[in-house]
């Protein structure tokens, strides 16, 4: 009796105590997951989504590639060599005998009699071994510190390291595709910046207070939306005055590009705070007695703030194609400024692509801008999603 008493009081005490530590695991790890802000919420989305974050590494790597342009490019962007024109991608040769021995092959030239092109072949009894942190054209790091220092080069001056091939001038293209990058790179994001300050404030001022001010603001999108892009970019191109220097033309296309680019952000943000100036912490500050200003600069753009991130990201490689297009057709960034755009302008005669097709390199670069930046917009986007079922 008493056996089947200690038996029967001992599995009534254990099932409790089995019970209770899941339901307490369980609403600790609600407790932690409800308590996290939304900004941890939106790193935790963001880092799970693998295609924005290669998206934000590549991004990451083409800025560092551009901050330090000068020093990672083994020439200046104008630097020529009279007797490499047109030469094709050179090899890089790492070993020789069995040795880590890096080193190019010298070019021989020649001219082919019937169409007087030069061509260029190996001469595998001349190696140029190639050399790191040489001196050589003197630039300013960051644009601040002096120096002549570069990762690599050849101590011959008679010839020269050309990995992506020469130009008709004999410039390395590897050098004037990595400075040309700081203009293309940079001009998206002051394009950008510009853009996003005049479209958010019209924007969040329209949806905010309605009436009047509403359809003045609306309506002047909608004229500046009705012209054609690029007849508008033209005729405000071409009232640049012609004795303007080349980093003023620089400066003045950001200035067009962001007048013309910010209807769209303003747009979507008369949406969002339609939906928000009636809600109850707008209504709250107002009967707190706060300013109108205070209201939107404090309460609704911060409120639509990860839109506005997101936007921005989406909005670069437009204002890159954008300069791109506009210094293709000879109304953008001119010489002495090197961008993508100057180079795809040098590569546009069709008979010359046909025989030096390494002219086209900026393709390529322009298109992992775009593609990067598209997949990181697209990232963030999801991120910030509050209905997103990714936690």
């Amino acid at each position: 009796m008493s056996t089947e008493l200690e038996s029967h009081t001992t599995t009534t005490w254990a099932y409790p105590e089995h019970v209770s530590e899941e339901p307490e695991r369980v609403t600790e790890e609600a407790e932690r997951r409800y308590a996290t802000t939304q900004w941890k919420l939106v790193r935790r989305r963001f880092l799970r989504n693998r295609i924005a974050v290669v998206g934000g590494i590549v991004l990451v790597a083409f800025y560092l590639t551009a901050a330090f342009a000068n020093f990672l490019a083994p020439y200046d962007a104008d630097q020529r060599f009279d007797a490499a024109v047109y030469v094709p991608p050179q090899p890089v040769y790492l070993v020789d005998d069995g040795r880590v021995y890096p080193h190019i092959l010298a070019q021989m030239s020649s001219v082919d009699p019937e169409t007087l092109r030069r061509t260029y072949a190996p001469d595998p009894t001349r190696k140029i071994p190639i050399q790191f942190l040489v001196h050589g054209e003197p630039y300013h790091l960051l644009g601040l510190i002096p120096m002549d220092l570069h990762l690599y080069g050849v101590s011959d001056k008679n010839f020269g390291v050309f990995l992506f091939g020469t130009d008709r001038q004999g410039r390395d293209q590897l050098s004037r595709l990595l400075i040309g990058s700081q203009i293309s790179l940079t001009i998206g994001l002051v394009g950008v910046l510009l853009s996003l300050l005049i479209g958010s404030v019209l924007g969040v001022s329209s949806g905010y207070f309605g009436g009047w001010v509403d359809d003045v603001i609306q309506r002047i999108i909608e004229v500046v939306r009705s012209f054609p892009a690029i007849p508008l970019w033209m005729a405000l191109a071409a009232a640049f005055p012609p004795h303007w220097p080349a980093l003023q033309v620089y400066f003045a296309i950001s200035v067009v590009l962001s007048f013309i680019g910010w209807t769209w952000l303003a747009r979507q943000l008369r949406g969002k705070v339609l939906a928000l100036r009636d809600a109850e912490f707008v209504l709250a500050t107002q009967l707190a007695g706060g300013s109108d200003m205070r209201v939107i600069f404090r309460h609704l753009l911060p409120e639509v703030s990860g839109h506005i991130i997101v936007v921005s990201t989406l909005a670069v490689p437009g204002m890159i194609l954008a300069e791109t297009a506009l210094t293709f057709l000879g109304i953008g960034i001119r010489p002495p400024l090197v961008s993508w755009g100057t180079l795809l302008q040098d590569a546009q005669n069709i008979q010359t692509l046909a025989y030096f097709p390494w002219l086209l390199m900026p393709v390529v670069f322009i298109a992992l801008a775009v593609l990067a930046f598209n997949f990181l917009g697209d990232g963030l986007r999801d991120a910030t999603d509050p209905h997103s079922a990714i936690l």
